[in-house]
């Protein structure tokens, strides 16, 4: 099982982009769960979730306290929020930013960074700094755990044609580096 944690703020999309994926790993023969967690509930808050994938059914119903993957859709809440706590050994990071890899204070367990500027992508294809469909993109790129036609016709259903690009860019765009 792969289990996944998501951090945000409201406003930058969480919620949908997990239940894209979700949909996604349906649609590819997988099984997926996600538990949303909300604290305050107001646009720029920090938000976060849980997400679990694997081949068989999932019964865990629980937070997810050593991930395998972090996403985070803005880098500002690595000054705000551990997003880095608990993370398993080989574990992946899949961050919206424009810093370098040597300014996020990654931790050594971490073994792959995937990094993107999702906001400007987002403005750029979509006109609002929503960067949830350009995350998707690079989450593909970084884990190989989906394929991205499996997200990209998820994210065309949920949103439209200019999310799509949006994803299939961030996927393009996304600058993975091994650390190991």
């Amino acid at each position: 099982m792969k289990e996944v944690r998501l951090h945000g703020r409201g406003g930058q999309g969480l919620l949908r982009a997990a239940h894209i994926i979700v949909k996604a790993a349906v649609a590819s023969d997988k099984f997926a769960t996600f538990i949303p967690y909300f604290g305050v509930e107001r646009r720029g808050s920090p938000v976060y979730g849980f997400l679990r994938l694997d081949d068989k059914p999932i019964r865990l119903k629980t937070q997810v306290y050593h991930p395998d993957c972090v996403i985070v859709l803005d880098d500002t809440l690595l000054d705000e929020v551990d997003v880095y706590e608990g993370m398993k050994e080989n574990a992946f990071l899949v961050i919206n930013t424009r810093r370098t890899v040597e300014q996020l204070g990654v931790p050594k367990q971490v073994s792959t960074i995937g990094l993107v500027n999702a906001t400007d992508i987002a403005l750029k294809h979509i006109n609002r700094s929503i960067p949830n469909t350009v995350i998707l993109g690079a989450f593909c790129r970084t884990t190989n755990w989906l394929p991205l036609e499996a997200i990209t016709e998820k994210v065309e259903k949920e949103f439209d044609s200019k999310n799509s690009a949006a994803c299939d860019e961030g996927y393009r765009a996304a600058t993975i580096i091994k650390t190991r």
